[in-house]
């Protein structure tokens, strides 16, 4: 449904709808004329502003709780208002450099990277937030250890270009050197940084057993990873969402819950939101969109994040309808573009090593 298309509104009434929508934001109470006048100074009478209310209300982007009460947004009133009213305010450049300085103290750790993406979401929004770990179509080799542990014991650690981690416990035919294990792990890093499987595949050079063995263990452990259907997720600020006053007395909130938890509809969800949006796109999913029934009184912020082609995650925020939608996109927005960056960065570094 193109609710931009359907209605042609005056700019009277987009001023009226825009305040109607900020109040009821801010106030979670009915809006009415008199309130609006007064408030901020309009050079309208409360007869004028109630006709303009009554406008709105017939075309489906307003709506009265009761007989005498103000006029609150319908689903429609705030997708016209995201879609063509909404202000994207900046955020402030001192919160810009306090988030980034956040992410780079947390160094190369990516799982610290989606912790703390999260927890930000979800203390700016006010609402809950979700952040799936970046991933891709193809795993690329990044970095190979072998640590020594007990008798013929290694420790393989393997870590991809996207920053996914995996670690496993060898057992080899014989007791072998941390020298030994540490030359060979060059080797192979010298080798295989930068390719994927069929990369790694292609590369003929003189390996010697335990070079071979490694190398057959590191194609079978990318493989297992490149097979796995989903990323870890991270959610936090759900006593955000619960402690919204639409949701005090109602089962919203944790329907909605309950559709977060099932992986698998989840997946469902996101792949058919956002997953194919371009990196760095937002998107708006507001009550559902008469799809997810769930959702039918939240509203979904998401927006991909990642190098293209390469592997990408999605993050965003769920919450109330009765959103702050400017800051939350511009929020959503800015920890996207971060992300991306920090991800990029990550993945570049061994590849410049290796030309």
């Amino acid at each position: 449904m193109d609710i931009m298309s359907q209605h042609t509104l005056s700019e009277r009434q987009k001023l009226i709808l825009t305040l109607v929508v900020q109040e009821y934001v801010h106030s979670a109470a009915p809006v009415g004329s008199k309130k609006l006048v007064q408030k901020y100074n309009l050079d309208l009478s409360s007869a004028t502003v109630r006709n303009e209310l009554s406008v709105l209300s017939d075309a489906g982007l307003l709506r009265q709780p009761h007989t005498s009460a103000g006029r609150v947004p319908t689903e429609d009133g705030y997708r016209y208002f995201v879609g063509q009213l909404m202000h994207r305010p900046d955020l402030p450049v001192s919160l810009k450099h306090t988030i980034s300085h956040q992410f780079y103290q947390a160094g190369h750790d990516t799982g610290e990277w989606m912790r703390l993406a999260a927890s930000i979401l979800a203390h700016q929004s006010n609402a809950a937030s979700i952040v799936t770990a970046p991933r891709g179509e193809k795993i690329y080799f990044k970095h190979l250890q072998l640590i020594s542990t007990t008798g013929r014991q290694v420790l393989m650690v393997l870590v991809s270009l996207s920053g996914k981690v995996s670690q496993q416990m060898l057992v080899l035919s014989e007791q072998v050197s941390q020298e030994r294990l540490s030359t060979t792990a060059d080797q192979l890093n010298g080798l295989f940084t930068g390719h994927d499987i069929q990369g790694i595949k292609a590369i003929s050079s003189d390996l010697d057993a335990l070079g071979s063995d490694i190398k057959k263990l590191v194609l079978d452990e990318m493989s297992r990873s490149q097979t796995l259907e989903a990323g870890e997720l991270y959610q936090d600020g759900w006593t955000n969402v619960l402690a919204e006053p639409e949701f005090a007395q109602s089962g919203a909130a944790r329907r909605a819950l309950s559709l977060l938890e099932e992986r698998s509809r989840l997946e469902d969800l996101l792949s058919q939101t956002i997953m194919n949006a371009d990196i760095g796109g937002v998107q708006v999913l507001i009550g559902g969109e008469d799809t997810w029934e769930e959702l039918s009184d939240c509203s979904l912020v998401l927006a991909r994040y990642g190098v293209p082609d390469l592997a990408s995650g999605i993050l965003g925020v769920l919450g109330p309808i009765r959103m702050s939608y400017g800051h939350t996109i511009s929020t959503v927005n800015y920890l996207a573009g971060l992300m991306s960056n920090l991800i990029s960065e990550s993945m570049s570094n061994d590849i410049e090593t290796e030309a």
